[in-house]
């Protein structure tokens, strides 16, 4: 079983996630437009996925962007 530590809730948490986001959340939108929502949805996950593992945000998407293979991605 696991055990989470208790979450204690914090306005700057809570701002500061939020404006990191938020850009790949408009991104994203801009993305589906030209996409679809499925794939817009899979790279704004990847990029700030790898954001949380240390990466800058360039970077993972540059990552993200060269996993693809005519806009699509394949495991």
């Amino acid at each position: 079983m696991t055990v989470y530590p208790l979450y204690t809730p914090s306005h700057h948490l809570k701002q500061e996630t939020l404006l990191k986001v938020n850009p790949w959340v408009q991104y994203g939108l801009n993305e589906a437009q030209k996409t679809s929502i499925p794939h817009a949805m899979m790279e704004i996950a990847a990029i700030t996925y790898l954001m949380g593992k240390g990466y800058d945000p360039r970077t993972a998407h540059q990552i993200v962007e060269s996993w693809e293979i005519n806009e699509t991605f394949y495991l």
